[in-house]
């Protein structure tokens, strides 16, 4: 009689265990019972010596038959090999062909540029990849295809360290494959590096490391400028001019300096997301009519952005969400998250329940609060939503990790500095529970802006709720 679960266990089993023979004389006897001969004839062959052990005879199948057998089974695993091969190679494929008729597009239809757009693609752009994506070489591959010309010159797909789900920043980089289609368009290059997403010996990953550290940091200042483009317009009805107007002297420090490359990226981003912004815009608009004239349309509904490539070549949706801080009272972390990644991640003391919970914003920021950079407050302070909670720095460094505040949120001297730069004026503190992993690695170096203009508040005395 035949007993599925067994079946279907050992079936398992083998596959996983391909040289284990007791595996394969019991998946045998299995399917001897349940009258499935021919089944059960190929697993005794895998047996080999065990079914003589057991059996006390050799098998009873001819010679010719075994070898017939055999050359089956490896027919088999050929065929497998060749399907999962070409499962990989078919995204590469398609998009050797699209690239060249992209560019013969183009070439045949010769078009004016527009001043509203950026001329050249990015020289780098990253797909990041979940844990969660059985299918990442196709994952990536359509996505570099989607992009069509707008891809950027180098694309690589990297899988990132995960902790309840979230992606972290600061933490170890799995690169999974990159597809270069050289300066001219005419160049295509694969290079596979995870042994487990490809049917391939692994590539060297030294100058792909290279070129994503040196990518990161630049994308770390363009999530903070970004972020200071979206407050300035959230904050004044209207879009900065120039990066100079992010950059001003205390109250209006969106931005609380000039960061490497800043000046010279600050048009294309801006660009890039005053369109984002427009098209989601057009979008929800369209959306809004639609419901209106379907009633019966529900949730489940809602027309989906696709993925888009960010101003530094992240391939992301909603790559234009400025950042925002999470506070994680049971665990006193206080993280900087973009999306579903975790930037940065620090130790901070709390005041229990005294901290509260809920959605505040950076309502003013301040270089040495009451004209020193060693008093209570530190050498920077964050205040939350106008009230006397805020964000600052302590010279009471046993009080991190402890619920020894009055409800503001202290941070190390290294931290609350790197903080201050790195999120802009307006930026959203979410305080909640139990949400955020419990880990907070030091990246290997500071996010650091040039400081430009007067930061200071000697006219104030500051009295938190240290």
């Amino acid at each position: 009689m035949e007993q599925p679960e067994d079946i279907l266990y050992l079936k398992q089993f083998v596959k996983q265990h391909p040289t284990n023979k007791m595996g394969w004389y019991l998946l045998g006897k299995h399917y001897l019972q349940a009258g499935k001969e021919g089944k059960a004839n190929y697993c005794f062959i895998q047996a080999g010596d065990i079914y003589e052990a057991f059996e006390q005879e050799s098998h009873p199948l001819g010679e010719a038959q075994l070898e017939q057998l055999k050359e089956w089974d490896k027919q088999q695993k050929k065929m497998k090999l060749i399907r999962k091969t070409m499962f990989i190679a078919l995204p590469l494929l398609l998009l050797a062909l699209i690239i060249p008729i992209n560019d013969l597009i183009r070439k045949g239809t010769p078009s004016k540029p527009s001043p509203n757009t950026s001329a050249q693609s990015p020289d780098v752009g990253v797909v990041i990849v979940s844990q969660q994506q059985l299918r990442p070489v196709g994952y990536s591959m359509n996505a570099i295809i989607a992009a069509g010309d707008k891809a950027p010159t180098l694309s690589m797909a990297i899988r990132l360290e995960e902790n309840k789900g979230w992606k972290q920043w600061v933490g170890s980089v799995r690169y999974l494959m990159s597809v270069d289609r050289g300066t001219n368009d005419h160049k295509f290059e694969v290079s596979m590096y995870d042994r487990d997403s490809c049917v391939c010996e692994p590539g060297d990953t030294r100058a792909i490391n290279k070129r994503f550290t040196e990518w990161k940091e630049e994308q770390e200042m363009h999530w903070t400028l970004a972020s200071g483009i979206h407050h300035y317009n959230e904050r004044n009805g209207k879009w900065p001019e120039k990066l100079d107007d992010l950059i001003r002297p205390y109250p209006n420090n969106i931005l609380s300096g000039e960061g490497e490359g800043m000046k010279d990226s600050f048009s294309d981003v801006l660009t890039k997301i005053m369109m984002e912004t427009k098209n989601s815009n057009d979008s929800a608009t369209e959306q809004i009519n639609q419901d209106n004239k379907k009633q019966e349309h529900n949730s489940s509904d809602i027309v989906k952005n696709d993925k888009s490539i960010g101003t530094n070549g992240l391939f992301q949706e909603k790559w234009n969400k400025p950042l925002e801080i999470v506070i994680d009272t049971s665990k006193h972390r206080l993280a900087v998250v973009q999306n579903d990644v975790i930037i940065r991640s620090y130790k901070v003391g709390l005041g229990g329940e005294q901290t509260p919970e809920g959605n505040f914003y950076i309502s003013e920021k301040v270089r040495n609060p009451n004209g020193t950079d060693n008093g209570i407050f530190g050498s920077r302070g964050m205040a939350l939503s106008n009230t006397l909670y805020a964000i600052h720095g302590t010279g009471d460094l046993d009080s991190i990790e402890k619920d020894e505040s009055l409800g503001c949120i202290r941070m190390r001297k290294a931290d609350v500095e790197e903080l201050y730069d790195l999120v802009p004026l307006g930026t959203v503190v979410k305080i909640k529970n139990g949400t955020l992993p419990p880990d907070a690695k030091a990246p290997a170096e500071r996010f650091q802006l040039a400081p430009k203009q007067n930061e200071t508040n000697p006219a104030k005395v500051y009295q938190w709720l240290n």
